[in-house]
């Protein structure tokens, strides 16, 4: 069983405190010296060098001074800057509520031609209709304690379903059976979102594979995940976004994505699932 999708970021910050700590020791310096030199208490300097702390900007510029390094200050920003981005709270990204996020996917969703997407918990967002969009967003707005924009995020969020019908666009998308069975909202909810997936098959832009329960698993259930292209994958966990931009685990989904593929089922197979789950409902 691989990791948790947040150890890459943990990793990565590791690496950006394994430079500093090299430079640190490049210039024959030891961690009471460096933290005099920079200012701060040597508590500071122990935390960063084991990645237990991030270091801001003008933490790292004023290493890179004290080292005498003043060139690589940049390039160790940059790097810091991109790590951080990589493990994002849901509760960070949505402080403010959930528009401006449902807003920022959008931008994403417009300059991406292959959209490939792994579900096991909810339908994607491109997919949604406007009342199982509300009753999920409440949902997480309460679990999160975040404020509560719901009617403003959800509009945001159905407005990326255009790139269905807009555009060179594609979506390849393998649905968990359970996705069909699971209860977001009541049952009208649930039977509208449903349908909606039987409207929206039959698109040239769209391919819906659905894994029955009863599949034989080479790849066992996953947390849901997003491929932009070949540059970008979102990973979904309960507590945060993971961006995964390392090509060596862009491969992995990949691969991941294309052995879910075999289990799944398509066309008329697909949508007796689906219609077997409204019936299920009625």
């Amino acid at each position: 069983m691989p990791s948790s999708p947040s150890s890459s970021a943990q990793a990565a910050r590791a690496a950006v405190a394994a430079r500093l700590r090299d430079l640190m020791l490049d210039a024959g310096l030891k961690g009471q010296e460096l933290s005099a030199r920079c200012g701060w208490h040597a508590a500071k300097t122990s935390r960063i060098i084991s990645a237990k702390a991030a270091p801001s900007d003008s933490d790292i510029r004023a290493w890179c001074v004290a080292c005498g390094a003043e060139d690589q200050a940049d390039d160790l920003i940059a790097t810091a800057r991109a790590v951080e981005s990589m493990y994002i709270e849901w509760r960070r990204l949505q402080r403010h509520g959930m528009r401006k996020t449902q807003e920022n996917v959008y931008s994403a969703y417009a300059h991406t031609r292959l959209c490939r997407v792994y579900v096991s918990n909810v339908v994607p967002g491109f997919f949604q209709t406007p009342a199982y969009a509300t009753a999920l967003m409440h949902s997480i707005t309460q679990f999160q304690g975040t404020p509560n924009d719901v009617t403003e995020a959800v509009a945001a969020r159905v407005a990326r379903s255009r790139f269905l019908y807009e555009g060179d666009h594609r979506f390849l998308v393998l649905m968990e059976e359970s996705v069909l069975r699971y209860r977001i909202g009541d049952a009208a909810t649930m039977v509208g979102q449903l349908q909606h997936l039987l409207t929206v098959m039959p698109l040239a832009s769209v391919s819906l594979g659905i894994i029955p329960f009863t599949a034989q698993r080479s790849v066992w259930p996953l947390e849901a995940f997003y491929m932009f292209d070949d540059r970008h994958a979102v990973v979904e966990t309960l507590t945060a976004e993971v961006n995964v931009t390392q090509p060596r685990e862009l491969a992995d989904y990949a691969k991941a994505f294309a052995q879910l593929a075999t289990t799944a089922v398509h066309g008329e197979a697909a949508r007796r699932l689906i219609a077997d789950a409204i019936a299920a409902l009625r």
